[in-house]
């Protein structure tokens, strides 16, 4: 098992697929993502079109929790958004970027 850490001033899925790469990991599984982003997109599909991606940015902060894959070295994660009020969002996440926390993600490489 691989830790990950994203840390404040750095961008998710960038430093998620640096530190991947540079450890050598090309396929894998994320099986856990735990942390805070002070801003992210995400994106979600229509109704009516599962080929289509509608991407929401937001500008406030979240607690992430999410799994995902590394395939040919490119780093897929879902997530689920959890914000104030006690309302979450999930979708397929684009970028977040960290200011305040921090994220982990638990990795098995293949």
């Amino acid at each position: 098992m691989l830790l990950v850490s994203v840390q404040p001033g750095q961008e998710v899925m960038e430093t998620i697929a640096t530190q991947l790469a540079e450890r050598g990991v090309t396929d894998g599984a994320v099986v856990s993502l735990i942390g805070a982003v002070d801003e992210c997109c995400i994106s979600n599909m229509p109704a009516d079109d599962a080929s289509k991606d509608i991407l929401t940015e937001y500008r406030q902060p979240f607690e992430l929790t999410g799994t995902g894959e590394i395939k040919d070295g490119k780093v897929h994660l879902h997530v689920v958004l959890g914000r104030e009020g006690d309302a979450a969002l999930a979708g397929h996440l684009h970028w977040a970027r960290v200011e305040t926390f921090f994220v982990n993600a638990y990795v098995l490489a293949l």
